[in-house]
């Protein structure tokens, strides 16, 4: 991890004095308000904070789903859309294709995505299939390829969806909450999969979580936002070397970092849900 600070010149993401309005007139709501973020390239940010406060409308708005209602977005330096970039997403659900095998739905972003699906029909039993193949091991999944994700348990669909969201080499991994649906100890191990896959591959990620342990074992910083309309009031630095460790989750200086970004969470939340 670097420490040194995200400028406009080395930022590979940046938000600069975003807005995002819903709706007109009577419906009209703000859902952020003047919004900044610089994220230099490779690395991992959390976004953090009360439900509805806007951290997946921020995924949105980078991935160019949604248009900012003022300021800008950029993305290597041109606003968002004036390129092509190859971008994975992996959800909570992790919307495999029931009648694909894991090995076709990991496969999918390579017969979609340029510069991979004009080779798709030449490679994709050669090359690309050893692609697949050599990603679902390095997760843990070396044999199960030719299952159907009803064969698999749901932190197996969990692995084989982060497979789909890397085999394409993204410039940008957006993860909406990927591990919230599973019990502790499958999530734990699904994190430090995670870590090994952002070690390996070092793609920029950008991670909405409300696990504050979750955010601190996987980002290099920890942006906390307001209740809506949301904006970042915290940006926090996650000091501990990689690789990181469970044990090292329990370690006073961690469980104090989560305390300090819980304790700005509750004060931030609206007063009705505060009280």
């Amino acid at each position: 991890m670097s420490n040194r600070q995200v400028t406009s010149d080395n930022a590979f993401v940046e938000l600069e004095n975003v807005t995002l309005t819903y709706g007109r007139g009577d419906k009209q709501v703000q859902a952020l308000t003047e919004t900044s973020l610089k994220i230099g390239r490779g690395d991992f940010v959390a976004l953090v904070g009360p439900s509805g406060c806007g951290k997946s409308t921020i995924l949105k708005l980078v991935t160019g789903l949604l248009k900012a209602s003022s300021g800008y977005v950029y993305v290597s330096g041109r606003e968002v859309g004036a390129e092509p970039m190859r971008v994975g997403m992996a959800f909570q659900n992790p919307t495999l294709l029931p009648w694909k095998t894991i090995r076709d739905n990991v496969m999918l972003p390579l017969k979609i995505v340029p510069p991979f699906r004009q080779e798709f029909r030449s490679k994709r039993k050669t090359e690309f299939r050893d692609r697949v193949d050599a990603l679902l091991k390095q997760v843990g999944l070396d044999g199960f390829g030719d299952k159907f994700p009803w064969q698999l348990s749901g932190g197996m669909m969990q692995r084989a969806s982060l497979c789909r969201a890397l085999i394409h080499d993204p410039q940008l991994l957006m993860l909406d909450e990927p591990f919230g649906a599973l019990d502790q100890f499958t999530r734990e191990e699904l994190w430090t999969i995670m870590q090994d896959l952002w070690i390996s591959r070092k793609p920029t990620v950008l991670l909405v979580t409300h696990d504050l342990k979750e955010a601190g074992f996987l980002a290099n910083r920890i942006c906390v936002m307001q209740a809506r309309p949301g904006r970042i009031i915290d940006d926090t630095i996650v000091p501990f070397a990689r690789p990181r460790s469970i044990e090292m989750s329990y370690a006073p200086d961690f469980v104090t970092m989560t305390q300090r970004l819980r304790e700005l969470i509750i004060a931030n939340r609206p007063q009705k849900e505060a009280a």
